[in-house]
């Protein structure tokens, strides 16, 4: 009875119907591999990027941290050469006078 069964199986499944799963299956699987390649080059590209924004948010802090030290360094300069030109218009005023 076993063979009898076998023997429909086989009469219902012919070979080119199984070729064509066969086949599907196996793009199936390198449709898989590419997928599994695509992610795993995406992660690795996030990765990229996280690490450059990372590097560029330190940047931006270093950045801003000069560009506070660059406006004091301004305004101190700036007052010290207020003070000379006070100083100068009063030796101008009293050699005027």
């Amino acid at each position: 009875m076993a063979v009898n069964a076998v023997e429909q199986v086989t009469e219902q499944a012919p070979a080119d119907d199984f070729q064509a799963l066969e086949d599907k299956i196996y793009r199936t699987i390198e449709m898989y591999k590419a997928a599994r390649q695509a992610q795993a080059a995406a992660e690795r590209d996030a990765q990229r990027l996280r690490q450059q924004v990372e590097e560029r948010d330190e940047q931006l802090v270093s950045l801003r941290r000069e560009a506070v030290q660059l406006k004091k360094d301004r305004e101190e300069i700036r007052g010290r050469v207020e003070k000379m030109l006070a100083q100068i218009e009063s030796i101008a005023e009293e050699r005027a006078s």
